[in-house]
């Protein structure tokens, strides 16, 4: 019965992974080079770099250190450090009060 009860749960948090939840290390950057989606990178927008989730997808992230949120646009690809699941334009990483500190602990839902 325990068995059948947890079968559910399971299954909603395989759902979950796949739908773009998750939580983790992040940090900001500011180039002014291209993005993964062809746009110059504009540090003061409200954008992001995740490795798998569609360009253009749209996730709602919130600082664990201070309740902060911000929803960001994907439009890049990374972040290439273990632990970390977001790379933040500096404009985001200023919405949610990170920018002096360069990472934080973020948890992210897709929109």
């Amino acid at each position: 019965m325990v068995l059948i009860s947890s079968i559910p749960f399971l299954m909603f948090g395989a759902v979950s992974a796949n739908a773009g939840s998750a939580c983790g290390g992040a940090s900001w950057y500011a180039l002014h080079s291209r993005t993964a989606s062809g746009e110059r990178m504009n540090p003061s927008a409200l954008t992001a770099a995740h490795r798998t989730l569609p360009l253009g997808s749209r996730v709602k992230v919130t600082n664990q250190r201070n309740g902060k949120t911000v929803v960001v646009r994907i439009n890049d690809r990374g972040p290439f450090i273990r632990g970390r699941v977001l790379d933040l334009s500096k404009g985001a990483a200023n919405r949610l009060g990170f920018v002096g500190a360069g990472h934080t602990n973020i948890c992210m839902a897709r929109l």
